[in-house]
């Protein structure tokens, strides 16, 4: 398993998770039931496991679903429906030995056949599964499959052949989750609203826009859960998630905000936990509207933002400044010339670009607190150079349904937003978001950034046979997008979360997702 050791080599060591939300409950705390509570500030898109590409539903569903592989809290793929997999020197054939006995929750198997009806199901167009199928096929205008075939020699052996080399397959393949194939026949998309997996749990309910709840799973192929349900609720408004934790309605808040950090510090059955993170922070920047068209003008917005102050007022100094397109955690990464809070210089290209009395511009996000804070720290910041914006939050539905659409339909001008890849790699943390075939309605390219060479390092990236190749291609992809001025890039903030002393075995990851499958409540 070269790739496998190779992955691990580069994710180890860069990533070290605080572990005070893993130990033994504080001084004999003991919960009052046996039904774990988290609290999260933004929403349950779905729970589609082959339609999501949030964190939020991604915790949500990992609760149900599981994958071949997954990385575990040290970063490193690990077996999970798959107990061992081999490739081929040329990089071209994944083999995978699938674990035996396990079932679905409706009793049926989990098999080769399963694998494969999953795989069909997101390579069918007609599903419009775009935030899976963009992982197996290729960008080439034709959504030629990058996987030209799915064997299995026997019920329990899977065998990939690629088209083209294809360096993040494995990464990708902790985000492909596997559904009965039963209940995909049954309910087709409507799946979302029956979930069925492998999971620890099994699905018990979603109230869209308040909660999921998940109960044990006693069939369960591995180690049983600690807990007797898990209930995601949805509580947008800071305060009041901290609230939950001190009474005891929630076992685990995240994120803890940076004005809540002594009120949890001062609970006596509370703890803060941090850990490393993979969350970039940012705002879009719409290069179809004519003042951000000119590289001189974001270039100006980027040095006008003190993201140092920024990291202070939105995350208590649990964070860095962004240095990169990507977060120093994420493969490849390479640190580029920082835009430096600097006034005179941004007020100077403001003028060359003829825009000294700079301009007016909208900036969307969602109307949790933690957003609309930063929203108006932006706002402030870029006053400064006489850009007057208008700070607009939104459900964040509403937000998803006003950017996924045609280009002649889109009004964004800014977005204040957020991205981590679940999968860790420079791919997925650049091409979703910068390569010009992945503009909406495809995918969240909201900057509509087109450049043909920014593009052909990512492409040779992807394709490249040695470590050494990828990293010359992805770091060239991240210096063009960096001087290009992109986006407003703020910073990577740390993941910081709060927990009862009682719980143990649940934390949040660097990508934000939170992992709760071995959480215990102390009785």
């Amino acid at each position: 398993m070269k790739i496998k050791k190779i992955l691990a080599l580069v994710l180890a060591g860069a990533m070290t998770l605080s572990m005070a939300g893993l130990t033994a409950s504080a001084e004999g705390a003991t919960a009052p039931d046996n039904d774990l509570v988290i609290a999260i500030e933004g929403s349950v898109s779905s729970m589609d496991p082959q339609n999501i590409s949030d964190t939020n539903a991604i915790s949500a569903t990992r609760g149900v679903y599981e994958e071949l592989l997954h990385f575990d809290e040290n970063q490193e793929l690990e077996g999970v429906l798959a107990e061992s997999w081999e490739v081929s020197e040329d990089s071209l054939t994944y083999t995978f030995h699938l674990r035996e006995g396990v079932k679905f929750h409706d009793g049926t198997d989990f098999n080769s056949a399963a694998v494969v009806a999953n795989f069909e199901r997101v390579f069918d167009a007609d599903n419009g599964l775009k935030s899976r199928r963009t992982y197996f096929k290729t960008v080439d205008g034709e959504e030629t499959p990058r996987i030209a075939s799915i064997e299995t020699p026997d019920d329990y052996t899977v065998v990939f052949t690629l088209s083209e080399p294809y360096g993040v397959f494995l990464n990708k393949l902790t985000q492909m989750c596997f559904i009965s194939p039963a209940a995909i026949e049954e309910y087709g998309n409507d799946v979302m609203y029956h979930p069925c997996g492998t999971g620890p749990y099994t699905y018990q309910e979603w109230v869209e826009g308040d909660h999921v709840t998940m109960v044990r799973n006693d069939d369960y192929w591995g180690e049983k859960p600690g807990v007797d349900s898990v209930t995601i609720k949805e509580v947008p408004e800071a305060g009041t998630r901290t609230a939950m934790l001190q009474t005891g309605e929630a076992d685990l808040i995240y994120p803890t905000s940076s004005d809540q950090l002594s009120v949890v510090e001062s609970t006596e059955d509370a703890q803060i936990n941090t850990s490393v993170s993979n969350i970039m922070r940012y705002v879009t920047l719409n290069v179809n509207r004519e003042a951000l068209s000119d590289v001189r003008v974001r270039q100006a917005m980027n040095y006008a933002i003190d993201k140092d102050a920024y990291v202070a007022l939105m995350y208590g100094g649990y964070g860095e400044a962004a240095t990169s397109t990507v977060p120093s955690v994420i493969q490849y990464y390479e640190e580029q010339t920082p835009y430096t809070f600097d006034l005179e210089k941004a007020k100077s290209l403001m003028e060359e670009a003829g825009y000294a009395d700079g301009f007016d511009i909208t900036i969307w996000g969602d109307n949790t607190t933690q957003e609309i804070k930063g929203m108006t720290f932006i706002q402030q910041q870029l006053s400064q150079i006489g850009i007057n914006v208008e700070v607009v939050p939104m459900e964040p539905a509403t937000v998803s349904d006003k950017i996924y659409v045609p280009l002649e339909d889109a009004e964004i001008d800014m977005w204040y937003v957020n991205w981590s890849a679940s999968d860790f790699s420079a791919d997925s943390s650049m091409r979703a978001l910068l390569y010009s075939e992945m503009c909406p309605p495809t995918s969240a390219n909201t900057v509509y950034y087109n450049n043909p060479d920014f593009d052909a390092a990512m492409d040779a990236g992807l394709a490249a046979a040695t470590e050494e190749e990828k990293a010359e291609y992805y770091q060239t992809a991240q210096e063009l997008a960096w001087n290009d001025a992109t986006w407003l890039f703020l910073g990577t903030d740390q993941i910081v979360y709060s927990t009862k002393t009682y719980l143990s075995g649940a934390y949040v990851a660097p990508d934000g997702t939170i992992r709760y499958q071995n959480a215990v409540l102390a009785q």
